[in-house]
Order: C-alpha cells, then sequence, then structure tokens
C-alpha cells in the first residue's frame, strides 16, 4: 500500500495541473485540416491572441465550406466580428449543451466586448431543440436559429471547448453594417470623441498626423494619452522642448502593425515604435494582469485605459499617462530614501562621581544560557524570499495555471493523502 501512495499522489497532481493550464487554439485547430480557412484567420484578425489568454470559454467553428460563404461576400473587418460572435464566454461540452435550464440559454460572446454592439446584439440563444439537436442563434428578438451543433471538436475540461456548428451566426447589423478601410477613418475625430482632444491637436500641429495615415494601410497601433494626462503631476513642459524633440515624442505613441489589446496580453518581447530608430530604442514594454495592460518606458508607466477603435489594420487605445521615452528625459529616477527620523541632539552625559566600588553582583557573573536550537519548521528552515517570489518563463503559447489552481492542488493532494493513510 505504501508503495502505491506516491504513484497515486502523482497521478492525481499531474491530472490536477493539466486541467489548469491553458490553451493555444490555433494548436488545437492545427490538427484539423477542415478547419484550416478559420484557423488561418483567427491568426490574421489577432483574435486567437484574445482567445488564448481567456478561461472557461467556448469556440464554435465551421468547417472550410461553411467559412467560404462568409469570406466569399464580406471585408475582413465584417469577417472579424462574425468570428467574435461564435467565441462564447462560457464553457459549454455536448452534456451540457443537453441539460441546459428550461432548454434555452442566453450566453456573451467577444462580439458583446467590443462595445461597439448596441443592447444585447453580441450574445447568442442557444436552446436544446430535444432529439440531440441544439440550435444557435442570435439573442435579437425573433432571430432564428440559423446554426446548428454539428460535432464535438476539442474539450480542456472547464478551460476551453471547441465546438463544430454548421453555419455562422447572423445578428441584425453584422453583416450589413458599412465596412469603410481603415485608411477612410478619421483619426482626429476617433480620438476627439474619446476625449483626447489635446493630443489630436498636438499631431494635427506638428504634422504627425500624415504620418499616422500613411502607416495606417500596413497596420499602425495608436496609444492616445487622455486629455487628464497632461495636466498631471510631473509631465515636462512641453513649450521647452524642440521640434524634433516633439515630434519624436508624439510618434513614440504609435507603432506600425496591428496590435489589439488582446495580442499586447500576450506580448513579451519590447514593442518599437515609430520613434525607433538608430539613435534610439524608443521601445515599450508591456505587462499585463487580467484584463488590466500597462505600458513601460522606462521613465513612467502608463495603464491602457480602453480600446477606442479596433478596425483591422488599425487599433486605437487610450492611455492615462504620457508615454515619456528615456531618451528625452532619462531614466526613471530612483525612489529617494525613507528620511531618517529627526532627533533632537542629544546633550552631553553629566559625569557622576565615581561610585563607591562594590561587590560584583551574583547574577551578573552568571555564564550565559547555552544557545538554542532552531527548532523544525523555524524561519531558518523556511524558504528564503527569493525563492517564494520566483516565477518561471512561459512556454510560448502557454499560459501558467492561476494561483486559484494551485491552491486547488494543494488541497486536493492533501485529502488524498488523508484518504490513503487513513
Amino acid at each position: 500500500m505504501a508503495a502505491v501512495q506516491p504513484i497515486f499522489l502523482f497521478l492525481a497532481l499531474t491530472a490536477l495541473t493539466a486541467s489548469v493550464s491553458a490553451h493555444n487554439i490555433t494548436e488545437i485547430l492545427s490538427g484539423f485540416p477542415e478547419y484550416s480557412d478559420y484557423n488561418k484567420l483567427l491568426t490574421q484578425t489577432k483574435l486567437a491572441d484574445d482567445i488564448n489568454t481567456r478561461q472557461t470559454i467556448t469556440v464554435l467553428v465551421l468547417n472550410n465550406g461553411a467559412m467560404s460563404a462568409l469570406t466569399s461576400k464580406h471585408p475582413l473587418s465584417v469577417i472579424k466580428n462574425a468570428l467574435r460572435l461564435l467565441v462564447l464566454l462560457d464553457y459549454y461540452d455536448p452534456p451540457k449543451l443537453h441539460q441546459i435550464s428550461k432548454g434555452s440559454t442566453l450566453t456573451t460572446t467577444l462580439y458583446q466586448t467590443t462595445g461597439n454592439v448596441p443592447g444585447n446584439l453580441g450574445f447568442v440563444n442557444i436552446t436544446d431543440l430535444r432529439g440531440g439537436k441544439v440550435g444557435f442563434g442570435s439573442a435579437a428578438p425573433g432571430s432564428k436559429l440559423d446554426s446548428s451543433f454539428t460535432k464535438s471538436v476539442k474539450q480542456i475540461a472547464y478551460n476551453i471547448s471547441v465546438l463544430e456548428i454548421s453555419s455562422f451566426i447572423d445578428s441584425p447589423g453584422l453583416l450589413t453594417a458599412p465596412a469603410p478601410s481603415a485608411s477612410d477613418v478619421n483619426i482626429t475625430a476617433a480620438l476627439e470623441k474619446a476625449g483626447c482632444k489635446t493630443f489630436a491637436s498636438l499631431i494635427v500641429a506638428n504634422g504627425v498626423i500624415k504620418t499616422y495615415e500613411g502607416a495606417v494601410e500596413k497596420g499602425l497601433t495608436l496609444f492616445a494619452p487622455q486629455d487628464e494626462a497632461f495636466k498631471a503631476k510631473g509631465v515636462p513642459d512641453l513649450s521647452k522642448l524642440t521640434n524634433a524633440e516633439i515630434v519624436s515624442l508624439l510618434l513614440y505613441h504609435a507603432r506600425a502593425g496591428y496590435t489589439p489589446i488582446g495580442s499586447l496580453k500576450t506580448t513579451k518581447d519590447p514593442l518599437t515604435t515609430l520613434a525607433t530608430n538608430g539613435a534610439g530604442k524608443y521601445d515599450l514594454t508591456v505587462t499585463s494582469a487580467g484584463d488590466s495592460v500597462t505600458l513601460h518606458t522606462g521613465v513612467d508607466s502608463s495603464r491602457v485605459a480602453e480600446t477606442v477603435l479596433d478596425s483591422t489594420p488599425l487599433v486605437i487605445f487610450s492611455v492615462d499617462s504620457v508615454l515619456l521615452p528615456t531618451e528625452l528625459f532619462g531614466k526613471s529616477p530612483s525612489p529617494a530614501p525613507a528620511p531618517s527620523p529627526t532627533t533632537s541632539p542629544s546633550p552631553a552625559p553629566v559625569v557622576a562621581p565615581s561610585p563607591v566600588t562594590e561587590a560584583p553582583s551574583p547574577l551578573a557573573a552568571s555564564p550565559p544560557a547555552p544557545p538554542t536550537e532552531t527548532p523544525g519548521g523555524a524561519p531558518a528552515d523556511a524558504p528564503s524570499h527569493e525563492s517564494q517570489n520566483s516565477t518561471s518563463d512561459n512556454g510560448a503559447g502557454h499560459v501558467k495555471g492561476s494561483a486559484l489552481g494551485a491552491a486547488l492542488i494543494t488541497l486536493s493532494v492533501t485529502v488524498l493523502s488523508s484518504i490513503v493513510l487513513s
């Protein structure tokens, strides 16, 4: 029995670890050639990055034949929204589809999270039609269930479920909405509407808007500070910068290429900007925690506040601080050391008259107590601060399980151990 215990616990631990590991949707679909067109578009639109950063998700996939009906008639920006509507922000495997309470439910999708969808048009209606059939349709009143569950493709329990459906789901206005090219977007108007009027006026006054517009067709990602950011403490006086320095500062707030929020979350390497040249890096580093994304310049940090516009290949974000590059403003100053406690000067000690010599106290002559041994489990045996806070780099396309998953593993192993030992 004792020999079985380690093996049993190891298998339990392995199973639980796998259950909290993350996923890579493009790797999952790469083993199914019938979904190659769908998989290619997930990469092209960068939706794969958004899917890979989420937990408890269901991806409704279309085979190449069903995809052709969508791709042959619509531009990429419309296709991207149609694919967003097929990504459900909840976990549905075949058993759950047939156990829906009251036979029908509405579930939210990636399309709803864009913030550009009126009402609940970004929700999907799932209805158990009995007899093994499950229908999917728009949540808009009166909408038909124009798609049905075909088969299960892949499940990682309670993490991601991939299901094939018969056709795309049409939501009112989704496929008929005008889809202007990114070059037709009025960047300054979008910025002003988003509360970035100061930044908009600066890029126009210094001619940087022309550089932005010239870069849009090949892809442009823009980080626009909100108006309040220019009033924040610590923002330098821009009137004291040369014209060349102002242009570099404004170019630093944009980068070539289409980098939506999902891609920012998975970025590990420094990002180059339009200001990057041989004379300086002018780059940014990115950190994320959940849905929060922060940009670091080396001088300051700024949180990505919201997505103002996401129209492939152009994406505009508002940020809550002006991005200050080290090439113009130097490195971030080290935090000032904590001030020493202020003390009044000690008065000169009063020399007391020499006391009468007395016999030494017996207590003073007592030998010191022998040193005690450190009991097991005391801080001396505990892991060091560094080891407790050490982390390992994530593999490509793979995200470690959350702290909740680790806690579940520890609890489960403890329970299993008590069962085996009893």
